[in-house]
């Protein structure tokens, strides 16, 4: 099998365990075209699952909530692509990836509203647009990774736009990433069956 075609089957083929939403055709192609490696590829679709599970509940639990679920979900499915420039970040530490990522994806024709999320998925503060901060909590909990600092941003604005109390979302917040959580173990082995290098 060619490295795009095996990109490919990790980003589009079903999945039972755990079952996985596929990546949106545009990023798998993408995906394919810059040679990314195949646990790079299956991380994206691990977030990007979890992704839009969580812009399924805020959704609903904040009906009012101004969201691009559509731009969080390419968000999630990218926001690592720079790993392709910088492949020792995808077993180590590193924040190169982050700028070359919006760089890699401006070069491909992508819109900058959403080429960002590469860039800023690893830092947010204060102000941040809701969908970076999901695509943010998507990149931590997928993994059932905690950030209190980001889950208090996620609060105020769902208490900001609802009118409920920060106790009461943060309660909300809380039980569901428990719940996402409760699916890690599964996401991470799966991460891990695929190599590191194509």
């Amino acid at each position: 099998m060619t490295t795009a075609a095996h990109v490919l089957s990790i980003a589009l083929d079903e999945t039972s365990d755990p079952p996985l939403r596929p990546l949106p055709a545009d990023v798998a192609g993408l995906l394919g075209d810059v040679g990314a490696p195949p646990r790079l590829v299956a991380h994206l679709r691990a977030v990007h699952d979890v992704a839009a599970v969580l812009v399924d509940w805020a959704g609903d639990r904040c009906p009012g909530l101004p969201l691009d679920r559509e731009a969080v979900l390419f968000g999630a499915a990218t926001h690592d692509v720079g790993k392709v420039v910088h492949p020792a970040e995808l077993s180590g530490p590193g924040a190169l990836h982050e700028p070359a990522g919006r760089e890699l994806l401006l070069s491909r024709g992508v819109h900058p509203e959403l080429a960002r999320f590469a860039a800023c998925h690893a830092a947010w503060a204060a102000g941040a647009a809701v969908e970076d901060l999901l695509v943010s909590l998507a990149d931590k909990v997928w993994k059932n990774k905690r950030v209190p600092e980001l889950e208090d941003l996620v609060v105020a604005e769902l208490s900001r736009v609802s009118g409920r109390p920060a106790w009461e979302e943060f309660m909300a917040l809380d039980e569901f990433l428990t719940e996402v959580g409760e699916g890690a173990d599964r996401r991470l082995a799966w991460q891990a069956g695929h190599a590191v290098h194509g």
